[in-house]
C-alpha cells in the first residue's frame, strides 16, 4: 500500500489498526517537521532550545503518542480531515511546557502541579485510590530502571541509547519503527542490539539492587527503600 498517498486521517487509522511499520514510518515522516518545530519554538520561549534538549523533547513526544497502546491517538476524534496536525501541535507544546515547569520546580527544591495532557474525566474515589497505588508502584519501578540505565550507558550515544530503550518498552515501538526515527541514525539490527544489551544489563542490576535492599539496614528500621528514590 502507498501510505504516502493516504490522507492523514486514513494514515492514522492504518497505524492504529494494522500497526504496519511502513505506516508508522510515513507517520514519522509526515509529522516530524511539525513536532520538531513546535518543540524548538516552545523551548526557545523557556530559554533553552539546545539541540540536545529539543531532540529529547521530540522523542518524549513520540513516547507520549505511542504509550498505553497509543491511547492519546486513539482518543482523537474530529470531523476535519487535517485536525490531527493541530492536535499533535498542542500536545507537543503542552509536553514541552510541562517538562520545563517540572525541571524548574525541581531546581527550586519544590514541586509543581501541572495539567497533564492525558487528563480526562474524574474517577470514583475507590477506583482512584487503587489506580493511585498502582501508578505509584509503576513510577517507583520506572525510577529504578532509569537509575540502572544511567549507570549502564555512557559515552556520546548514552542519551540516544536510553531513548531507544524507553521507546521500545514504554511506547511499544518496534525496532523497525525506532530505526525509522530521523534522530536515531541506526539500522534495525543496531537498534535490536542496543535493546538486547541494555535489557540484560538492567535486569542484572535490578536483581542485584533488590537483593541488596532485602538485607539493607533500612528494612530493619522500618524504612522502605522506595522512599529514598
Amino acid at each position: 500500500m502507498d501510505y504516502n498517498a493516504l490522507s492523514s486521517h486514513a494514515l492514522l487509522l492504518a497505524c492504529l489498526d494494522k500497526g504496519d511499520v511502513l505506516a508508522w514510518q510515513e507517520f514519522v515522516r509526515r509529522f516530524q517537521k511539525l513536532i520538531a518545530t513546535v518543540a524548538y519554538r516552545t523551548s526557545l520561549r523557556w530559554g533553552d532550545a539546545s539541540p540536545q534538549v529539543v531532540d529529547e523533547l521530540i522523542q518524549e513526544t513520540y513516547l507520549k503518542l505511542c504509550s498505553d497502546n497509543c491511547r492519546l491517538l486513539r482518543s482523537f476524534q474530529s470531523q476535519r480531515e487535517e485536525a490531527i496536525f493541530g492536535y499533535i501541535k498542542v500536545l507537543t507544546a503542552n509536553l514541552v511546557h510541562d517538562h520545563f515547569k517540572a525541571s524548574r520546580a525541581e531546581k527550586r527544591g519544590g514541586s509543581t502541579v501541572t495539567r497533564s495532557i492525558e487528563s480526562g474525566y474524574p474517577e470514583k474515589h475507590a477506583d482512584a485510590q487503587d489506580k493511585s497505588s498502582l501508578r505509584l508502584e509503576q513510577e517507583i519501578l520506572v525510577k529504578q530502571i532509569g537509575a540502572c540505565l544511567e549507570t549502564a550507558t555512557e559515552g556520546p550515544n548514552a542519551v540516544r541509547d536510553r531513548r531507544i530503550f524507553w521507546l521500545y518498552y514504554r511506547a511499544g515501538l518496534t525496532a523497525n519503527a525506532i530505526a525509522a526515527l530521523p534522530t536515531i541514525e541506526l539500522s534495525t539490527k543496531g537498534v535490536e542490539t542496543i535493546i538486547l544489551r541494555l535489557t540484560r544489563t538492567v535486569r542484572q542490576r535490578l536483581t542485584h539492587r533488590r537483593e541488596f535492599e532485602e538485607c539493607s539496614p533500612s528494612k530493619v528500621e522500618g524504612i522502605r527503600p522506595a522512599e529514598s528514590l
